[in-house]
């Protein structure tokens, strides 16, 4: 009997690799994220322009609308959390993909948005003058967390996608929703100190 009989060479297995799968799916949807963000943001600068607002600093509509998108973005990720309780795995994959997309347009069109306001004069004079430059610091800082829960979504989207949540286990969902209501409880903050500094 030989040595090769009794230990046989170890047979190589991929290990892991649904793992591996959701992690490169994870990749490729923070990536896309990351780049429909950026397109929208490109797209609504060339189509729109900078709005002209005079020396005063006025409330930008797309502030409007990026607040709207929040709101029905947290409602899409909570119907989410709905479905999943209740086993229904296509329409909890639905809602948490409208939320997703909802995160998208969120930080494509609050980008454009915080492009709008930065006025045309970058002068140190022109920087140390009332509280624009605060109110764009809070809101950068807003939308760069938001991007994070953004991320959190794809995340979460990509553990779906390989069967990870059902009724008894979706707290990765559950933590990504409170985290999308905390920011739009920031958000709110930041618009209240916004109407304070200029209505």
């Amino acid at each position: 009997m030989s040595v090769t009989e009794v230990n046989p060479a170890p047979q190589w297995t991929p290990r892991r690799t649904g793992q591996s799968k959701m992690a490169l799916q994870f990749f490729g949807l923070a990536v896309t994220t990351f780049c429909l963000a950026i397109g929208i943001t490109y797209l609504l600068m060339e189509v729109l322009g900078r709005a002209e607002t005079g020396s005063d600093l006025s409330f930008p509509p797309a502030f409007a609308v990026s607040t709207f998108l929040l709101a029905t973005g947290s409602w899409a990720m909570d119907r989410s959390i709905r479905f999943v309780r209740v086993e229904k795995q296509g329409l909890f994959r639905k809602w948490l993909l409208i939320g997703l997309g909802l995160g998208i347009l969120f930080i494509g069109v609050q980008s454009y948005g915080l492009w709008a306001m930065f006025p045309e004069d970058r002068s140190a004079e022109a920087a140390s003058l009332g509280a624009l430059g605060f109110v764009i610091a809070l809101s950068t800082l807003h939308g760069l967390h938001f991007f994070v829960a953004v991320l959190f979504s794809s995340f979460v989207v990509a553990q779906s996608w390989n069967d990870r949540y059902d009724h008894e286990y979706y707290w990765g969902v559950w933590f990504c929703t409170w985290f999308w209501h905390g920011l739009g409880i920031v958000w709110i903050a930041i618009l209240a100190i916004f109407a304070i500094a200029y209505i």
